[in-house]
């Protein structure tokens, strides 16, 4: 296995995992809050696709279609505070730009070679991915990350756990 399919195989895992998680809550679910101060699975959503797109086109630009107008102000950390489902994007919206994301992303880490992998990040994301590989590798940990926040969500909804 190259590094390449290690990365596909962490996106993948990670995709299939959030998929579980969502395939069931409906839009109104998806607004519910484990805790006043943390953020309900629709903010969630929008700043991990926004953050997907900020680290792929960062490193290839123009991999991934463009979101829509005013989405990355969308989901802002300020936007996060909204309880208003008006604020936000409906689950079919989300795992639209999703499918269409993820293609474009993989399709364009098949491509890459290691010393493509190697490059430098830019600037702005180096403190947390320093160069191409560890951005795309940071696509699957981040949706890892939130769907374990999903779980216990998907617990206060009366839901059993799926692993």
């Amino acid at each position: 296995m190259n590094a390449c399919a290690a990365i596909r195989t962490s996106i993948e895992t990670a995709d299939m995992i959030a998929k579980m998680y969502l395939e069931d809550l409906t839009d109104d679910e998806l607004m519910h809050r484990p805790h006043e101060k943390a953020n309900h699975i629709k903010w969630q959503l929008g700043h991990l696709l926004a953050s997907d797109y900020d680290m792929i086109n960062g490193c290839c630009p123009g991999v991934l279609p463009d979101l829509p107008s005013g989405f990355a102000e969308q989901y802002s950390k300020e936007a996060a505070a909204s309880n208003d489902p008006a604020d936000f994007h409906t689950k079919e919206q989300y795992m639209e730009i999703y499918s269409k994301h993820r293609e474009a992303a993989l399709n364009k880490l098949a491509t890459l070679s290691d010393e493509d992998l190697a490059q430098d990040a830019p600037e702005a994301m180096r403190s947390y991915a320093p160069n191409w590989g560890a951005a795309f590798g940071m696509v699957g940990i981040h949706w890892t990350m939130h769907s374990g926040q999903w779980a216990v969500i998907r617990r206060q909804l009366g839901r059993e756990p799926l692993m």
